[in-house]
């Protein structure tokens, strides 16, 4: 069966990476959650997906600026007021249950990695017993190796697009780089996977491989008939209605 990940806490349907889009994504039943971690200016891990607060909040500038309690206080957009969330709070909603959390690092707005990000985010997850439920994602391999030098036995996933993928060399030299990382997941951004399929299988294998994000019925249902282990998608619930349709037929 190809799992079904909620991207962003299915920011297709609610505002994404807010603690009310984490419990309704959750209550739909899915078989993971994504989401972004950055680091505020006073070593909290929040969770937003851009190093700057213009897009998806009322608030200005670049998040490493901020306080976790300020970016607390900066509103979502559409989300009822609720601000940029602790990672801690939203663990609290995703901590029962068995889904599986993919917990991205992000990189500082000008593109370098946070300075211990790696090592609270094992530590937090450790502490509220969830390292088994957890694969740390990166589009940065060093940063995933970082990862398992403090913690050898932590799942890990790179993604990868088009433009990632040139800055490594390559899909090819890509691919070799997450392929040494032991283990290593692979999400691959849909237009890419779609012309690099067969070779992504070879150097990957399909048990380890995903695509992100097909966010259409006719885009979801093709890539739930490939070998591959997951679906990533801001319409969660369009996926699981996709996927039990095709349980159905195949039955």
């Amino acid at each position: 069966m190809v799992l079904i990940i909620g991207h962003r806490g299915a920011r297709n349907l609610w505002a994404e990476n807010s603690l009310e889009g984490f419990r309704r994504t959750l209550a739909l039943g899915v078989d993971g959650v994504e989401l972004d971690v950055h680091l505020s200016r006073d070593g909290e891990l929040v969770v937003i997906h851009d190093p700057t607060l213009e897009r998806t909040t009322a608030g200005q500038g670049a998040v490493h600026g901020r306080t976790a309690a300020e970016l607390a206080a900066t509103p979502l957009r559409d989300a009822a007021g609720e601000g940029v969330p602790r990672l801690d709070t939203v663990l609290d909603i995703l901590q029962t249950g068995s889904v599986e959390l993919h917990l991205e690092i992000k990189t500082d707005v000008a593109g370098r990695a946070y300075a211990g990000l790696e090592e609270r985010l094992l530590a937090t997850i450790r502490r509220r017993g969830l390292a088994d439920r957890s694969i740390i994602t990166c589009f940065v391999p060093a940063i995933l190796e970082t990862v398992r030098r403090l913690a050898p036995q932590q799942r890990v996933l790179g993604s990868l697009d088009r433009r990632s993928a040139e800055l490594l060399g390559g899909i090819e030299a890509a691919l070799d780089r997450f392929a040494a990382i032991e283990g290593c997941l692979l999400a691959v951004e849909q237009g890419l996977l779609a012309v690099t399929l067969d070779l992504c299988l070879e150097r990957i294998g399909s048990e380890r491989l995903g695509v992100w994000v097909p966010n259409e019925a006719e885009d979801v249902a093709w890539w739930m008939r490939q070998p591959i282990r997951q679906i990533t998608t801001d319409r969660p619930d369009l996926a699981l209605a996709v996927r039990r349709q095709q349980t159905r037929v195949q039955a």
